[in-house]
């Protein structure tokens, strides 16, 4: 195991009428609030007027920010902050999934920030300030409610890329919330939380047993419960189940003392930048043919995972025929949820393949489990096809 520090101050307020709380942190976090969210599927659903009468019971000023992308753009963020500036905005309130989130955690660091935010996500600068934020999620995915991560998309440069902002200040997680998410948004929200795991259980790094097991749970969790919620979309056990799997794989617990990868996400960011594709549909793709073109660089550990995670019986098979059903597990239950398999799916062709190779790689090399240049993402996209 590697040394860490490990912090997360996120607050965490999860169940059942939970959005209670929301009145009382309103009143300490300040009188003039910005509520960002996405297309509207929060007025369809009724938590939008639940909200707003909370915010107005709390004594806030409310201004809005709506038509989040689901790849958040670098305009929609830029809005933001020049509107936070103006109206002496004290504090965000993002209502919505991991975009929604994902834009507000740029505008809260944006607005303190003298330059460009955009620096915050070419590496440029690294965010010292911010506004504080709290969040009501509305789909389990990103984990970006209890990590500062945030990823934006710069339509008009056509690149894709995730930077290290802020931690909301709190985020309600009702899992009831969750109830009215489309089974398309469902599906890719089960494989984004599932290659969250993956990218940092897949590592060289060895005596992490604890880690592995944490890494394993979750994601047995997840495929225990996926096909209960495509099922009964209302199954609020398993609906739970799902969100809070999605919160710990990527709140912090996962990566403690692990050498992580992270290949295959700045893979999928380069796809999605150039075709605006599902965030998890394009993992669901990508990452069984990652796993096929690095298996061999640590074999074994793609043996316990197909023995953990997928139950395969090792009995009168070798170290690579295990490995490789694994693999073809993982595939075989992203085709049964309804995930897309190939970059066709989406009417993607090999017109672009060397163009996403070389954004995917715009600093050289990526990932740690198997070093990718260039040309092993265009090869890897190609077997996508």
């Amino acid at each position: 195991m590697n040394n860490f520090v490990y912090r997360n101050p996120t607050e965490l307020i999860f169940g059942r009428g939970q959005l209670a709380v929301l009145e009382e942190k309103a009143k300490q976090l300040g009188p003039t609030v910005l509520l960002v969210y996405g297309g509207g599927s929060i007025k369809r659903s009724g938590l939008y007027d639940k909200v707003i009468s909370l915010l107005l019971s709390a004594g806030c000023r409310v201004l809005e920010l709506p038509g989040v992308e689901p790849n958040p753009r670098l305009s929609t963020v830029k809005k933001g902050i020049e509107l936070c500036r103006q109206e002496g905005v004290n504090w965000i309130l993002a209502v919505g999934g991991g975009s929604v989130i994902d834009a507000s955690k740029a505008i809260a660091v944006g607005v303190p920030y003298d330059g460009d935010v955009w620096d915050f996500y070419t590496q440029k600068a690294t965010a010292q300030d911010a506004l504080p934020l709290g969040t009501v999620l509305t789909l389990a995915a990103t984990g970006s409610e209890m990590n500062r991560g945030s990823v934006i998309t710069n339509w008009e440069t056509q690149e894709k890329f995730g930077g290290s902002t802020t931690f909301p200040t709190f985020s309600i997680l009702d899992p009831e919330h969750t109830f009215s998410v489309p089974r398309d948004q469902t599906i890719y929200g089960i494989c984004d939380i599932m290659s969250h795991v993956f990218e940092q259980y897949f590592s060289h790094t060895t005596e992490i047993p604890l880690q592995s097991r944490f890494a394993e749970s979750i994601l047995k969790t997840v495929i225990e419960n996926a096909e209960r919620v495509l099922a009964n979309p209302e199954d609020y056990d398993a609906r739970a189940n799902i969100l809070y799997c999605g919160t710990m794989a990527l709140n912090g617990t996962l990566p403690v003392g692990v050498e992580t990868d992270w290949a295959t996400h700045s893979i999928e960011h380069a796809v999605s930048a150039v075709y605006d594709i599902p965030h998890g549909g394009g993992l669901a793709i990508i990452f069984p043919k990652w796993m096929r073109y690095v298996y061999r660089e640590n074999v074994q550990r793609f043996k316990r995972y197909a023995t953990e995670v997928w139950g395969i019986d090792p009995a009168g098979k070798s170290d690579d025929e295990i490995a490789l059903a694994g693999i073809e597990a993982t595939e075989a239950f992203f085709a049964r949820i309804g995930a897309p398999t190939r970059l066709a799916d989406y009417q993607i062709g090999d017109e672009k393949l060397q163009v996403m190779a070389e954004k995917a790689t715009p600093y050289g090399a990526i990932g740690r489990f198997k070093k990718l240049a260039s040309t092993d993402v265009a090869e890897i996209l190609r077997m996508c096809l």
